[in-house]
């Protein structure tokens, strides 16, 4: 066998020392809000060796002091993108939608004068609100005479330019039905299918960090916030943080949408759970109330 075949790669990163993984586990907590644990250690180190790599630095102790200090915080948000985990499709826990087009719109529809504005945090690849907006124009009878607003952002850039793109493949579609997909998609080559412009051009991606409250202060006056499985990958504090963040956020009688194994009782009890078909939805209390 070839000796080169043989040798360990002379050049690649050492593994994080403890000290080193506890430093960095905290580094991106302090700017995420996400905590990882020795469980989670060869996913961490796999991915701060890939970003070693790819910006050339020595070993752990150049990369992040390159990533500490970099002002346009551009290796940062590589590494973010690389951290994240995006897995989703179209109409996931498809009651929620039901429960957003039956009851939360015409509820909102009766005491708006102005838009209604529905967030998607985090969007990931887009699947989350293209899927309101399709539930919207198949569902809600009374669609046509309202306007809707339709916010979605995520931490990870990467997904923002997917999203923004709106390109899928089947396993996303794999819930919709042949109907909808003539509706609104566009069939592209090798079995992938694009969203069709006019609901493109109707969501606004944008770039937000949920721990960051100069970021999160730019979407007040929401009416329904989609939040669904991000703050699991939270501890105590960040998942209270980002909570209180979201209703300074909400409208006075707006809800949120949280993911199925997530409960805002655990979490603060500045919102009302509210029992909407199979979903439980939390309303920021009115005015007076």
């Amino acid at each position: 066998m070839d000796a080169a075949l043989q040798a360990p790669n002379q050049h690649a990163p050492p593994v994080l020392s403890a000290e080193e993984f506890a430093r960095f586990c905290s580094f991106f907590y302090r700017h995420t809000g996400i905590q990882f644990n020795e469980q989670k250690r060869y996913f961490v180190e796999r991915r701060v060796q890939d970003r070693i790599r790819a910006t050339g630095s020595e070993g752990f102790r150049d990369y992040f002091s390159l990533m500490r200090f970099e002002s346009a915080g551009q290796e940062l948000q590589h590494l973010v993108n690389a951290m994240t985990v995006n897995e989703t499709y179209f109409f996931r826990e498809d009651y929620q939608f039901a429960a957003l087009t039956g009851a939360v719109l015409p509820y909102l529809a009766k005491r708006r004068q102005r838009p209604i504005r529905i967030w998607s945090l985090p969007c990931s690849t887009g699947e989350e609100p293209y899927s309101v907006a399709i539930a919207i124009l198949e569902d809600w009878a009374d669609a046509d005479g309202h306007d809707i607003e339709i916010y979605a952002s995520d931490i990870d850039s990467g997904v923002l330019e997917q999203a923004r793109a709106g390109i899928y493949g089947e396993r996303a579609l794999h819930r919709l039905s042949t109907p909808l997909r003539a509706r609104y998609f566009a069939s592209l080559p090798d079995h992938r299918f694009r969203v069709h412009e006019g609901i493109r051009a109707s969501i606004d991606f944008s770039l937000v960090n949920a721990i960051d409250p100069r970021s999160m202060a730019r979407y007040r006056g929401m009416d329904v916030v989609f939040c669904r499985n991000m703050l699991i990958y939270f501890d105590d504090l960040s998942r209270r943080q980002t909570v209180e963040a979201i209703y300074e956020n909400l409208a006075p009688g707006g809800f949120v949408f949280l993911g199925h194994s997530e409960s805002m009782s655990r979490m603060s009890s500045l919102f009302q759970p509210c029992k909407v078909g199979d979903s439980i939805v939390y309303q920021k209390p009115l005015d007076g109330e």
